[in-house]
């Protein structure tokens, strides 16, 4: 080795803790706890044995945003955060702009917006996994987004979702979350889906064809194990990827559809189960793209005799002082489903319905799952005990340790940060004022009960019509979220007048180009 090249790395290392981000931003500013510091320290030795860490975070509309950095790059970025371009926060789910970077602050007062300029991720080393699947070595980790004074950016799903876990930590509650989750698999057809012609028909976005698929079975047998076993190609190395990356997968079952099939994983803290869930369908997609076959998250794919896909929301409160589940009513007269604690939350979540939609249901597309035709999807404001048909759902009673509510609301294909933490902020606020729910339903698609949203253009005006939603978001992340929908039904109804109006129960090509290739 010569001097020259002695001297020459050892420029390349001095100038390395320049190369990215901020010197010493995530010291500077006290980013870390004490268990992110311990994290960050023991990631050493992993880190030798890796070529690349991809560094992300969930955007507003739910999909993980990243850079790949080598390992020498992460080291920095570590400490340092990464620069990140807005573009995830300004474009909508067909790529279009939604929010005008170029007005003062973005037109939702935030001045960082104002011209496209960058902020900062920083990695959480908590996060940290190990891909087992790619070609390279390669680490993953959910990063948080920061403004350059160090405070949390405002329009960070994650940091919302933090909040709302911290507000039921002051009272001693910790947020309990179990996912359930339909989603398809189809295979790949060999088709070209490239960026095809954009503008034929008014409204699409700017985002390619779907991807060109047929089904992998016929579907329409419930559970049955036939099928099951003829998708374990595929669903024991993602099984095998979700265990090995720690995520504590449960169940796998096929569902109605062609190719339908349901994950349920273990109970988590409200955090760790948004990360899991972003990391979830991130890791699906991409190993079902490596075995020629496309995942989608899409709730109604335009395929063929395709059934409506759900993420049902599994949820309690567990007291942190008195060691035991919050929910769980007294034993002594045996009447109550739910403690008074439990009763106040499902108050709480009926009272906030309609506010919260559009946390539960983001698309267009997602409010096909609401049609009458299909029974066990929810349209109305009511509770029941073990009915499917019902919004929320009551599982357990009287002694039994495992009580909790489901909220069958929900999209695949959700924000996983701001549908719980929504779900949380209105379920506490319903203890916290002594709410009650009323009776139960008999029949879950009662007429005369409130009714859900009918689409994503009312769900967007309840949004910004609820104080709760302000409170819960901030002004700026309320103004981005209605504005990007906005964007997204505008376009929507471009489409439409164009093509002409949808038939009953008819799913646009315009809904299946938006989502089924992007979710």
């Amino acid at each position: 080795m010569t001097k020259a090249t002695t001297a020459r790395e050892a420029d390349e290392r001095r100038y390395a803790r320049f190369s990215t981000g901020s010197v010493g931003f995530v010291e500077r500013h006290g980013l870390w706890s004490a268990d992110q510091r311990a994290a960050a320290e023991a990631l050493e030795e992993t880190l030798a044995g890796l070529e690349f860490v991809r560094v992300g975070f969930g955007d507003p509309h739910g999909l993980m945003r990243s850079k790949t950095l080598t390992v020498e790059a992460f080291r920095t970025a570590l400490r340092n955060g990464i620069d990140m371009s807005p573009g995830p926060f300004v474009f909508d789910t067909g790529h279009a702009v939604g929010v005008d970077f170029f007005a003062p602050g973005g037109g939702i007062g935030v001045p960082e917006l104002t011209g496209a300029g960058d902020f900062l991720i920083v990695p959480d080393p908590l996060t940290f996994k190990v891909l087992p699947y790619t070609e390279a070595a390669t680490g993953w980790v959910i990063a948080d987004e920061h403004l350059r004074d160090g405070t949390p950016h405002p329009l960070s799903s994650r940091a919302v979702l933090r909040r709302q876990c911290a507000r039921a930590a002051g009272r001693g509650l910790s947020y309990v979350v179990g996912l359930e989750v339909e989603w398809y698999v189809t295979r790949l057809s060999g088709a070209e889906h490239g960026p095809g012609a954009a503008a034929a028909v008014g409204g699409f976005g700017v985002q390619g064809e779907p991807p060109a698929v047929e089904p992998v079975n016929s579907g329409y047998q419930f559970n049955l194990d036939t099928f099951t076993d003829g998708l374990m190609h595929l669903v024991t190395p993602l099984a095998r990827a979700l265990r090995g990356l720690g995520l504590p997968l449960r169940t796998v079952e096929h569902e109605s559809g062609p190719g339908q099939l349901e994950f349920t994983f273990s109970p988590m803290n409200g955090l760790d189960a948004a990360d899991a869930m972003l990391l979830f369908r991130t890791v699906a997609k991409q190993i079902c793209a490596r075995l020629g076959h496309h995942a989608s998250f899409m709730a109604l794919p335009r395929l063929e005799r395709f059934d409506p896909s759900g993420w049902h929301l599994h949820q309690s409160l567990f007291d942190t002082v008195a060691d035991r589940n919050a929910f769980v009513p007294p034993r002594e007269g045996g009447a109550a489903l739910l403690s008074d604690e439990g009763l106040g939350y499902v108050a709480g979540l009926l009272e906030h319905a309609a506010d919260t939609a559009l946390f539960c249901i983001p698309t267009v597309n997602g409010y096909r799952r609401l049609d009458e035709q299909f029974s066990l999807s929810p349209d109305r404001v009511v509770w029941s005990a073990e009915n499917r048909g019902a919004l929320v759902r009551v599982l357990g009673g009287p002694g039994e340790e495992s009580t909790h509510v489901e909220n069958r609301i929900g999209e695949p294909c959700a924000n996983p940060y701001l549908y719980l933490a929504a779900q949380l902020a209105a379920g506490l606020d319903g203890i916290e004022r002594g709410l009650r729910p009323g009776a139960l339903a008999e029949d879950p698609h009662a007429p005369t009960a409130a009714a859900l949203p009918r689409d994503l253009a009312e769900a967007v005006a309840a949004m910004e019509g609820s104080a709760l939603a302000r409170d819960l978001l901030g002004k700026p992340l309320q103004d981005c979220l209605a504005q990007l929908k906005r964007s997204e039904v505008a376009r929507f109804g471009e489409w439409l007048a164009v093509a002409g109006p949808a038939g009953p129960g008819e799913i646009t090509a315009w809904e299946h180009r938006e989502y089924f290739g992007t979710y």
